[in-house]
């Protein structure tokens, strides 16, 4: 008779599992206070102190920093050290003006290429996003927001697209979050939304391409005064 052999469960490996949840933590942590404005254009990222504000060592913070430099929202300046990345509003417009044009185009494909299952992921999104207004609830609102117009992007299947698009959004998020300051911009901004999920769900391109550049030519708007 052959030997019995016990049969092992899923070796759980922890230490890599951790360190990649510390990684991400302190990158959240890090980029909700830029977008907030707690880490202000031209601030220096002081190690020590943020290291002792976050409760974490130097070497996954460090690490973290120079992650929000890849994605450009940290600038890591020669003698200076890591700053937070500041731009001028000539940046911003030309952002802005690019995002317009990459938007209307992914509005259009995806009004013709999404699933009815997508159009419904999509409008449980909006759908939160406005209970978050409703409450006030800013940075909450604002993740959400930008997941909405990711979305959309993801609908035109345009790998080349969806890349672009992802990197200014990236580098434009303490911009929009400013946009919504003030009762009156925000909504403004949610009166523009509600027609964007209309649009799609009709599957009308023309119109939610035309929503999707007035939207982003008024975020221009709502933040020259700031920059």
């Amino acid at each position: 008779m052959s030997e019995l052999v016990p049969i092992e469960g899923p070796r759980v490996v922890e230490g890599p599992i951790r360190r990649t949840v510390l990684h991400e933590t302190i990158v959240n942590r890090l980029r909700d206070m830029i977008i907030e404005g707690d880490l202000s254009p031209g601030d220096r990222l002081h190690e020590g102190d943020l290291g002792t504000l976050l409760g974490v060592s130097r070497t996954p913070l460090r690490e973290a920093i120079k992650y929000l430099a890849s994605e450009g929202l940290v600038e890591l300046v020669p003698s200076r050290g890591a700053v937070v990345k500041a731009f001028g509003k000539k940046d911003v417009m030309d952002m802005l003006a690019v995002l317009q044009v990459l938007e209307d185009m992914a509005g259009r494909l995806a009004c013709k290429m999404a699933t009815d299952a997508q159009i419904v992921e999509i409008r449980a999104v909006h759908d939160e996003m406005m209970q978050r207004y409703a409450v006030r609830d800013r940075l909450r609102y604002y993740k959400l927001n930008q997941q909405f117009h990711t979305m959309v992007v993801g609908l035109s299947d345009n790998g080349s697209l969806i890349d672009i698009h992802a990197t200014l959004q990236m580098r434009l998020k303490r911009v929009r979050f400013v946009g919504h300051e003030g009762a009156e911009k925000w909504a403004a901004a949610v009166a523009e939304h509600e027609e964007m999920i209309a649009s799609l769900e009709a599957r009308d391109g023309r119109r939610l391409a035309r929503i999707l550049r007035l939207h982003l030519g008024n975020a221009w708007e709502r933040v020259k005064s700031t920059l």
